[in-house]
Formats: C-alpha cells, structure tokens, sequence
C-alpha cells in the first residue's frame, strides 16, 4: 500500500479538544481539510470546526470512513466500546490510533471484530498549542507504513515517543499524560506563596510561570542532567539551598514519586476496567 504522507485522508471519531488541537496541526502539513472528515454527534461541535478549518463532518459513523487512511479515535474512554461497535462495519484495513485513556489496544481489536491495525496513544494538553508530547505504542499488525503515518498525525502538534510494550503507556499516563496537571498546581503553590509574601496576585502569577517556561526550555537545551542544573543553583546556606531543604524534610520527592506510581496504577485499573465483558 502506497500511501502520501503528505496527503493523508484522515477520519476523527470525536471532535473535542484534542481532536481540534490535531486538526488544527495536521492541515497543511499532512492533510487537507477537504480529506479531514470529523464524526460527532453534537452539531454545535461539528460547525465550530467546520467554520474554524473547513473540514468534512457528519453526526454519525457511516461508510465515509472506509475511504480513510487513518481513523483517529477521540472519544472519551466510556463511550469506546460503542463507537468501535459502529465502526467494525467500516473497516477494510485502515490504521486506527486510539488516544482515548486506559483503553488497552487488545480490547479495541476485540470490539472491532479482531482489527489489528492499532497505534495507543497518550497525549498531553500542551498539544492544544503544538508543544505536545505523546507515547505510543503499536500492536504487531501495524505495518511500517502504518507507524510512520500514526507518528506524522501525532508530531502535528508535538513530540512522539515509541514504546515497545504497551503496557509502559499507563507509566506514560503518569508522566506526561497527567504531568501538566503536576506543573499547574505547582505554579499554583508559588502563586499562593507570592501573595503571602506581599507580592500581588498579578506579580506572582508573572513570576511563576516565566520561572517555569524558562527554567523548562533551559533544560531542554542544556546538555547536563537536570539534577546539575539544580545544584548550580543551589548555594550552600543560600535562599534556595533553606527551599530545598524544606521540601526535603517534608518529603516532597517522594511524595511526587509516589504520586506518579499512584497514576500509573489508577491507568492500568481503568484498562482492566473498560476492557471487562
């Protein structure tokens, strides 16, 4: 199968925000708007997103997504099982990547009568502005045709990261599926402790976010492990040596550690959950 990846015919199953955010990434690059054809149930939905990008739409699964390349599934995880059942009718061989949460590829192949064509995803909100960062992983009827498609419609709007057990997504989850909540109530804890300390609501809201913008791109460019980064800042008996050492007595570490694990394992329950007869 011949396939350019610079004309993808690409179908969306769901038309929320991360559908949007990979819309709005994908035409011009790899897709055309008249080749991007979104099926959502609520009308309001589809004419935002025909009058924004001038896609295809249409309120029910029908056999326009037989013509696709790609069928993105973008829907909420407790409403997969239904859609992959109006799907099953449609298939003919097309790739099917999956960013729906906790639903495990084995079970999607299931409910779309033995598909094999998977890629899971987990990508994250920073998506919606291209800065992205999505795993993935494929089930072994992906073809690598197919893997370099599913990484074109996902670098739309940021970086990939392959993985070669699907079962290290729900680790994924954790870091950067859930991680830019982590960083938000972070920021929100330095907002908080600016206005105690005088500063106003304004001022440490600038503060804190230009403090992590900054500080994120520094250790993306650096070629120095993040922990040196941090030591250079840190003077013995300095400012930020007495904020250290309180996060430390108060465990912060470890309590982000076990944070993420407790993630990763509320990920897997939820793929065992949905995946359930």
């Amino acid at each position: 199968m011949n396939i350019n990846m610079d004309a993808l015919k690409i179908s969306f199953i769901g038309g929320g925000n991360m559908a949007t955010a990979l819309i709005g990434g994908l035409i011009g690059k790899c897709a055309q708007a008249q080749d991007i054809h979104v099926v959502d149930p609520n009308a309001e939905a589809l004419h935002k997103l025909v009058q924004r990008f001038g896609v295809v739409t249409a309120e029910a699964i029908d056999a326009k997504v037989a013509q696709a390349d790609v069928i993105v599934l973008a829907v909420k995880p407790q409403q997969m099982r239904e859609a992959a059942a109006a799907l099953a009718a449609f298939m003919n061989g097309q790739l099917v990547v999956s960013i729906a949460a906790g639903i495990r590829a084995v079970d999607l192949s299931r409910w779309l009568n033995g598909h094999i064509s998977i890629v899971r995803c987990m990508p994250n909100t920073p998506a919606l502005i291209g800065k992205g960062i999505t795993g993935m992983a494929a089930l072994s009827g992906v073809t690598a045709a197919q893997r370099e498609m599913a990484d074109t419609v996902l670098r739309a709007v940021g970086g990939t990261v392959w993985l070669d057990d699907e079962s290290l997504i729900d680790p994924v989850t954790a870091v950067s599926g859930s991680g830019p909540a982590y960083v938000f109530y972070f920021i929100e804890a330095m907002q908080q402790a600016a206005q105690e300390m005088g500063l106003s609501a304004e001022q440490g809201t600038q503060l804190a976010i230009a403090t992590f913008t900054g500080a994120a791109q520094l250790a993306a460019q650096s070629v120095e492990p993040v922990s040196v980064l941090r030591e250079r800042v840190t003077s013995k008996g300095g400012t930020t040596y007495a904020a250290l050492t309180s996060m430390d007595g108060d465990g912060v570490k470890q309590a982000i550690v076990r944070a993420l694990h407790a993630a990763a394992a509320r990920g897997k329950e939820l793929g065992e959950e949905f995946g359930q007869d």
